[in-house]
């Protein structure tokens, strides 16, 4: 059976990027620390846990900012992923990519259409923080998988910056240790 997965990388004080986000600093200052688990520090463990969700996923839904800011520091002229990629924004950038498509419409417009795309495989829901809250607080996501790393940015962007209007319950499914990263998966209570 497919789930929604919401994935993201946080640091230790809750920040999923640095202060001062900018095309220099696509993930803010210091904000880069938060992927050492997928480039410079990855292990063998960190490789499994990210061949996991790629492996499993069908679809992928980011966020406008997140596209945004991958067309000049990365994304190389198409899409990074292998599969179907949707993009929930409230505008539709002039700069295109190949494999991207965008939603205008909001979160489940972006979920029906990603479903359809991925078939009986999961949907991968990515950055950033307002994507993500929206998504938890309408009750979408059956897991949330938060890469915890070691490091204490001091300020940035919160995931969790704004509070919920109802108590959200997790259950624990899996814990995964390396030197690079704790890998906590829940399962949200619904």
């Amino acid at each position: 059976m497919s789930k929604i997965i919401f994935d993201i990388s946080m640091s230790l004080d809750g920040f999923i990027a640095g202060p001062n986000v900018s095309l220099e600093f696509p993930m803010g200052e210091g904000g880069m620390q938060l992927h050492d688990w997928l480039f410079d520090k990855k292990t063998d463990i960190d490789t499994e846990v990210i061949k996991a969700l790629i492996e499993t996923s069908g679809a992928v839904i980011v966020g406008g900012r997140t596209y945004n800011l991958g067309i000049d520091s990365g994304w190389g002229g198409r899409s990074p992923f292998q599969v179907p990629a949707f993009v929930l924004t409230r505008h539709v950038p002039e700069k295109l990519i190949e494999g991207f498509t965008f939603i205008t419409n909001g979160i489940e417009s972006a979920i029906t259409q990603a479903k359809a795309a991925a078939g009986d495989k999961n949907i991968w829901i990515m950055g950033g923080a307002t994507i993500a809250q929206q998504y938890i607080k309408a009750g979408i996501p059956d897991e949330i998988h938060i890469h915890l790393i070691p490091v204490l940015l001091g300020s940035g962007t919160r995931l969790f910056d704004h509070p919920m209007s109802k108590q959200v319950e997790l259950e624990k499914i899996r814990l995964i240790e390396s030197p690079a990263a704790t890998h906590c998966q829940f399962r949200v209570i619904k």
